[in-house]
Order: C-alpha cells, then sequence, then structure tokens
C-alpha cells in the first residue's frame, strides 16, 4: 500500500461519499451514481484502496440487538508512564470484545476507552472480570454515555 501525495479529486470525493452511504453498492451502481464508466470508476476505487484512503469494508452492528446497548467512556491512568506498560495495556484493552476504541491520551489521564456494555450490571462484569484484571492501571473514571448526538465510522470527505 503507498501513500498519494496528490490531494483527492472531485471524482475520488465522489466515490467514497457514495462508498460511505452504501460499501454494498455493486461497481456499476457505483459508476452510475458518481457519473463514470465502470472500469474507470472499477479503476478509481482500486486506486483508493492501494494508495490507503479505503482501508476496509465492515458490517455495522446493531449493539442493542446484540444486548450491549450501554455506552461507556473510561479515562484510565496507569500507575506507570514506561515504554512496557504503555505497549503492554494497549493490546490487553484492544483484545477486550466489549471495547470498541481506546486511544492513548494526552492531559489527565492516559487512557480513554469507549466500552459497550449491557448496563450498569454489565458494565460491572466487565469491570470486575476484565479491566481489573489488567495489571499497572492506578485509577479509572467512567461516564455512561446518555444519548448519541452522532458515530460515523470515518470522517465525511
Amino acid at each position: 500500500m503507498t501513500t498519494r501525495n496528490r490531494p483527492l479529486d472531485n471524482q475520488d470525493r465522489k466515490i467514497l461519499r457514495e462508498l460511505q452511504k452504501n460499501a454494498r453498492l455493486t461497481n456499476a451502481e457505483l459508476a452510475e451514481l458518481v457519473g463514470m464508466s465502470t472500469t474507470a470508476c472499477w479503476n478509481r476505487t482500486r486506486q483508493l484502496e492501494n494508495d490507503g484512503y479505503i482501508t476496509g469494508y465492515v458490517a455495522l452492528l446493531d449493539q442493542k440487538k446484540l444486548g450491549l446497548a450501554d455506552i461507556v467512556l473510561l479515562e484510565i491512568t496507569l500507575d506507570r508512564h514506561d515504554e512496557d506498560a504503555l505497549a503492554r495495556l494497549g493490546p490487553e484493552l484492544a483484545a477486550l470484545p466489549e471495547v470498541l476504541e481506546a486511544y492513548l491520551v494526552s492531559g489527565e489521564y492516559d487512557y480513554l476507552v469507549k466500552v459497550a456494555v449491557d448496563g450498569t450490571a454489565g458494565y460491572e462484569r466487565f469491570l470486575r472480570d476484565k479491566l481489573y484484571r489488567i495489571s499497572g492501571i492506578r485509577h479509572s473514571r467512567s461516564m455512561f454515555a446518555l444519548r448519541c448526538m452522532k458515530s460515523v465510522p470515518s470522517v465525511q470527505v
């Protein structure tokens, strides 16, 4: 995979916008929506993939139907800040299925983590059975999300 140096042009952006709306479009459907021939559209889409603008295609799941309707934002402080502690905690968090996102951040806390759980009982199980078993965590603070105002899987082009 290479990184393209030139900025995206209008056709690239059209393709990306349509794929963000519906990644299951056939190439023929995509070509029609963006006003290109099927061959040109296929080549352009493959180039966007090769250049790293498109990193994958996913199915978005309904967390409520999966029994994980509640989102908790968790701030974590480590007891040490050496390379070993930082290198170990990230992958351990990423391995937990409830963890949707985990960021090493600047500021008062070391990590900001977004988890999906089944209510307060589900969150307590996550804390006791998983998070608290990870060594090196000094402190955590959690906030239940009351309502999501915006959620997109990537930046809109």
